[in-house]
């Protein structure tokens, strides 16, 4: 089978269902966006070491479940309301699965007493990463949303999935033993 079709060649591409849209609509942006997610948590998987604690390991296996659901979440939001055959949907399931996620890992975590900036180990910044641009696809999903139907669930999953990658991300570095980098406010830095 062959990669390219050529059917895009006119600037449009087809969603579920068989209608074919611009690739510049907001339904495209944001579902592309999701796949820009889903490539930053790659980048995050990729970047654990070679010769894995527990922690890796389970940070690697979260990864894998959450890049499985943003193929779920991709091809929910590429499937208007009005598809008649079976798409697997993002729904309040997964949403509280990424609140539990959340809780768990915020148990071990330090309270946050400041701004972290991205960084830390190369895994913790991939996270970071991760978060701006769910936080992007989430905006591009309310832009949809307010011109045609989009699932509430999306929202949902966009909204806690990037507060779950910065909890993950602040998790890794502790895990990793490694600072993680906080703000510090140009008024208050003393002078070297």
């Amino acid at each position: 089978m062959k990669v390219y079709t050529k059917t895009g060649d006119d600037g449009t591409t087809a969603l579920f269902g068989g209608s074919r849209v611009a690739k510049s609509h907001p339904r495209i942006s944001a579902y592309g966006t999701v796949d820009e997610v889903n490539a930053a948590l790659g980048m995050a998987r990729a970047a654990l070491p070679a010769d894995r604690s527990d922690a890796d390991r389970r940070t690697d296996d979260l990864l894998g479940r959450l890049q499985n659901e943003l193929f779920v979440l991709g091809g929910d939001l590429a499937s208007p309301g009005d598809v008649t055959y079976p798409v697997p949907r993002i729904e309040a399931h997964h949403v509280s699965g990424l609140e539990d996620e959340i809780d768990s890992l915020t148990e071990d975590l330090p309270p946050l007493k400041n701004f972290v900036l991205p960084g830390g180990t190369a895994c913790a910044a991939a996270l970071h990463l991760g978060r701006t641009v769910s936080r992007r696809a989430e905006r591009l999903v309310v832009e949809t949303s307010t011109l045609e139907e989009v699932s509430i669930e999306c929202l949902h999953y966009l909204n806690r999935l990037s507060d779950l990658l910065f909890t993950l991300s602040r998790w890794v570095n502790l895990q990793a033993g490694v600072d993680e980098p906080v703000w510090a406010p140009v008024a208050d830095r003393t002078p070297s």
